[in-house]
């Protein structure tokens, strides 16, 4: 190629031969920046930038709002005002032991304070002494930290065996019963009961679940575990 460029140079005098030089250093200079070389000339073999790990701001709720998802709440407010005495577990719907506490996306706090076996049978009890079953009551304790009343009709117990199997049955104590029915009112704390028997061959370790009538379908119904004591 390039005898060819040079003999044709020839021809037209030592103008030609010039400008061909100049288009020949010129054409060599276009190679050497498209060749790659090792001047680091090339972009391509340049490290990118690294892209910034910095994401946009996640977004906020209103974790007091009626309308807020279960799924946003365990996400953005779980750990808000997490346990009554700092124990972190107000977000996490199962593991809980008695004592310990839930809250739902609207506010409501339900703990399991204790199951006990129950001595004090009357005439107006719907159960009797049975040496094949422990009766018991459960208590629950219940804060409405949301801004509008709650219908604890809403809720129910079932309660498990949690050794061998074994589902209680549901019973009623007359002596200071206190069930789930009615309203509770915003800010208020109040101590509701439940009243069960057991198989005493499922032994006396339990688990206690908290369900909750709504429509939201992605509510979740928190469960505690503990023991029926005398």
């Amino acid at each position: 190629m390039w005898s060819n460029v040079f003999q044709r140079s020839t021809l037209g005098g030592s103008m030609r031969v010039r400008a061909t030089a100049a288009t020949a250093a010129l054409f060599l200079a276009a190679l050497t920046a498209c060749g790659g070389g090792d001047d680091g000339g090339d972009s391509a073999s340049k490290p990118k930038a690294a892209a910034s790990s910095k994401e946009p701001g996640e977004p906020k709720v209103d974790c007091m709002a009626d309308d807020v998802s279960q799924a946003d709440w365990m996400k953005y407010c779980s750990d808000e005002g997490a346990g009554t005495g700092g124990d972190g577990t107000e977000g996490q719907p199962t593991g809980l032991k008695f004592g310990e506490s839930y809250t739902w996306p609207d506010g409501l706090k339900v703990a399991v304070v204790e199951a006990k076996k129950w001595t004090q049978f009357t005439d107006e009890d719907y159960a009797e002494d049975d040496p094949a079953y422990t009766e018991f009551r459960v208590k629950l304790k219940l804060t409405n930290g949301g801004e509008s009343a709650v219908k604890l009709d809403d809720l129910s117990v079932i309660v498990e065996g949690a050794t061998n199997g074994g589902e209680a049955s549901t019973t009623g104590f007359a002596t200071d019963s206190q069930p789930l029915e009615g309203r509770l009112a915003a800010g208020v704390t109040a101590t509701k009961t439940d009243d069960n028997a057991l198989e005493t061959k499922y032994g006396k370790k339990i688990v206690v679940t908290v369900q909750r009538s709504s429509e939201d379908f992605d509510l979740e119904f928190p469960e505690f575990e503990g023991e029926i004591t005398d």
